[in-house]
């Protein structure tokens, strides 16, 4: 195994059970404790996890939110490959909602393919990406800015959204949890993204194998409401199974 690979794995299982010690990871990944400890020195770099005095925790709780400068760095690949699978879902002359997420700012720059497309969206840098694209129609809505997604939020956001209704919409979130469906750490974030949700004929969710089984502050739907997912194929095959058993439309795509 890879050491990238092994660090990804290492932060997924800190994440899942909230702690793991040196020896257990050591076990767990067939490797010297010297290996987990340089391992977790350079999560801990990353400002992934925490090192405590023999392991690790969690860096984020429920509250937790990277910048948006800081996510859009991570998983790169995967969120790449995940936007371009995407763009199948999209049609020429379609109106799309795009939420402020980085893995659909991803997706963003394969829409300057496209030759007619309406984008209604909440953030100033996808509209600020976009603006000179011809054939394409930038819609900002309303709101307040927030500084950590560069979003627009809140009761004027979601005032405009209740004004209209798109062919898709493709929304990101920070945690999916089995049980408790899609959530994001900020209140006026998700209740934007609920309103968004319900503002499209069909919505489809973007987002990484790192979100899978992380739960954060509030709630944005359950995972019933969302009709596709595109998800890397990091994820682990007993949650693809589990998906499937909830009825989830999923798309896998490889990296």
């Amino acid at each position: 195994m890879f050491s990238e690979e092994r660090k990804t794995k290492i932060l997924e299982y800190v994440q899942k059970y909230a702690r793991a010690s040196v020896p257990e990871l050591a076990e767990l990944f067939q490797v010297s404790e010297s290996t987990v400890r340089r391992d977790l020195k350079e999560l801990e770099d990353e400002k992934l996890i925490k090192r405590t005095h023999g392991g690790a925790i969690p860096i984020e709780g429920v509250n937790f939110e990277p910048t948006f400068q800081e996510k859009e760095d991570r998983y790169s690949k995967e969120k790449e490959m995940i936007a371009k699978k995407a763009t199948d879902f999209i049609e020429e002359g379609d109106t799309i909602l795009l939420d402020s997420g980085t893995t659909i700012y991803y997706l963003v720059k394969e829409l300057k393919r496209f030759n007619r497309l309406t984008v209604v969206t909440n953030s100033l840098v996808f509209a600020q990406e976009l603006q000179d694209i011809k054939g394409i129609e930038v819609i900002i809505i309303g709101g307040s800015l927030r500084k950590e997604t560069l979003a627009l939020v809140g009761p004027f956001a979601e005032q405009s959204l209740s004004m209209i209704k798109v062919d898709k919409a493709f929304i990101a979130t920070n945690g999916i949890d089995l049980k408790e469906g899609i959530t994001t750490p900020n209140l006026l974030e998700a209740a934007t993204k609920r309103r968004m949700i319900q503002s499209a004929k069909q919505v489809i969710l973007l987002t990484d194998h790192s979100k899978i089984g992380k739960v954060a502050f509030a709630k944005v739907a359950d995972l019933q409401e969302i009709d596709k997912y595109v998800i890397d194929d990091g994820i682990s095959e007993s949650v693809v199974k589990q998906l499937n058993d909830l009825g989830v439309d999923l798309y896998l795509v490889s990296t």
